[in-house]
């Protein structure tokens, strides 16, 4: 992405290019961050599972970016235009709200706030399966048409959370 700006080549519309780029490595990160527990369960390879946290602010440090192009970039800024398009476009409320949970697990992903958090933290983490849901909805929404992707990446997202859900199933009637 950074060459493609230096190079001047993201295309006719290069706002939209880089929303679109931010987003695709926003869900990327995201559910990479969410594979590597399953990962680890399956292979028994437990150092994968260091880098969960890092994968997870790189998902927010992508969707920081994915909404700042989009209120730089697109509106320029013009807070009654973001508020109006918060409102009108149910596909941007989805993906604001996606934003909102990533942010929260971002601030509460250093060890001191898991500590201060205890019990709490493990529940707000666990949000990580809503804020992607949502991320694919809003993906689904903006493609309309060529959905191809989100499906693949809502296949993905499915997976994984199917993969929680069986081995929590499983586990409890153990």
């Amino acid at each position: 992405m950074v060459v493609q700006i230096l190079q001047n080549n993201l295309g006719p519309d290069p706002a939209q290019e880089l929303a679109k780029v931010t987003g695709e490595w926003t869900i990327r990160f995201l559910l990479l961050a969410l594979a590597l527990t399953p990962l680890r369960h399956l292979t028994g390879i437990t150092q994968f599972v260091r880098h969960r946290r890092m994968l997870g602010l790189f998902a927010l440090f992508y969707a920081t970016i994915h909404l700042l192009v989009w209120m730089s970039f697109l509106l320029a800024f013009r807070w009654l235009a973001i508020g109006e398009e918060l409102i009108e476009r149910p596909y941007i409320t989805v993906g604001f709200v996606a934003y909102t949970i990533l942010l929260a697990l971002g601030v509460t992903s250093p060890k001191a706030m898991v500590r201060r958090l205890g019990k709490n933290w493990k529940k707000l983490h666990r949000l990580v399966y809503v804020a992607g849901i949502l991320a694919v909805v809003h993906l689904l929404w903006i493609l309309r048409t060529d959905v191809w992707e989100a499906v693949v990446y809502g296949a993905v997202l499915a997976l994984l959370l199917g993969f929680r859900v069986l081995r929590s199933f499983y586990l409890r009637r153990c």
